[in-house]
């Protein structure tokens, strides 16, 4: 598993020269809310489409 200064560095590193402090810190919050979904998928914490519309729709199953 990488640590944080290690996706920090590729994340920058895969950004264009012309890349502004603004295209970085979005890039990196871009990557960590990507990391959080793996990690709820990988701990069960999703629902499926079904489920939500119902949900939105203010139904139960």
């Amino acid at each position: 598993m990488q640590t944080v200064k290690q996706i920090v560095c590729d994340t920058v590193n895969h950004l264009p020269e012309q890349a502004t402090f603004d295209d970085a810190i979005y890039a990196l919050y871009v990557r960590q809310k990507l990391e959080e979904g793996l990690r709820d998928l990988d701990e069960g914490r999703t629902h499926t489409q079904e489920e939500v519309e119902l949900r939105l729709l203010g139904k139960s199953l």
